[in-house]
């Protein structure tokens, strides 16, 4: 195996109990043996490293989840009962996963909904295990079927719970400057084409006098109706019409020319 070191253990060396060796160390545990605790803990750790992997690709720190993964561990001895008809790792792999997915909620960088979060696990629970029985990556269309849900909370939950993006994420990177995400998103606000409308219309708005800039203000920019402009600039709204008519036009006509 590949040495792979998580919290300073190398994953290649790590021991798996005999049959039978769990129980008996739980029952030395359960009578205060700091040995047989010690050796039940290492024992289990190869246990923690498969439930992390349920975890990784999130851009979670390994050496984070492997910790709490092993805070989950450390409930999973000291709560469990070895007169139970169940295996150790039938009970500890819930408790491992609960303690990982408790962590993530509480440090995850955007806030959302448990419900939105409870989805987003049985998404991912169903994705999974449709990978494992397809051979391939199922859609979001086939996980909504699968689980019965619409659509659109599928993608939101999904969303909810995705990694966010630096804006100075590399994307890609050949020979000098590399391409970042925020070289590949723009924003319409701010796009050429919008700038030089805006020039043109400042331009356009420069040729009109001072009563039909205010006429056009407080019709477009206040929401005033022409009767209500007409009371507060003292003419009749027939005027108000009139002047805004033509101001409109010789506004189209400077800006299309």
């Amino acid at each position: 195996m590949q040495k792979v070191e998580i919290c300073g253990v190398n994953t290649a060396k790590l021991e798996t109990l005999k049959p039978g060796e769990t129980e008996e160390l739980l029952r030395r545990s359960r009578r205060g043996d700091r040995a047989a605790r010690e050796r039940l803990i290492e024992g289990n750790l190869r246990l923690v490293l498969s439930v992390i992997q349920r975890f990784m690709g999130r851009g979670e720190n390994p050496d984070d989840l492997f910790q709490v993964g092993c805070v989950g561990l450390l409930k999973a001895i000291n709560n469990f009962d070895p007169n139970l008809d169940v295996k150790f790792s039938t009970y500890g792999v819930p408790m491992i996963c609960g303690e990982i997915r408790r962590y993530l909620r509480d440090n995850a960088p955007i806030r959302v909904s448990r419900s939105v979060r409870d989805t987003a696990y049985r998404v991912l629970q169903c994705k999974e295990r449709l990978l494992a029985e397809k051979g391939r990556e199922a859609t979001q269309e086939e996980l909504a079927r699968e689980l019965g849900l619409p659509l659109a909370a599928v993608c939101e939950a999904m969303d909810a719970v995705s990694a966010p993006l630096s804006l100075y994420e590399p994307v890609h990177s050949d020979s000098g400057d590399p391409l970042l995400v925020m070289d590949q998103i723009s924003d319409p606000r701010s796009s050429d084409e919008r700038w030089l409308e805006e020039l043109a219309l400042r331009d356009a708005l420069s040729g009109l006098g001072e009563r039909e800039k205010h006429i056009l203000c407080l019709r477009y920019y206040d929401g005033k109706t022409q009767v209500e402009v007409a009371q507060a600039i003292g003419i009749s709204q027939a005027q108000v019409s009139r002047l805004e008519k033509g101001a409109l036009k010789r506004l189209r006509k400077a800006i299309v020319s």
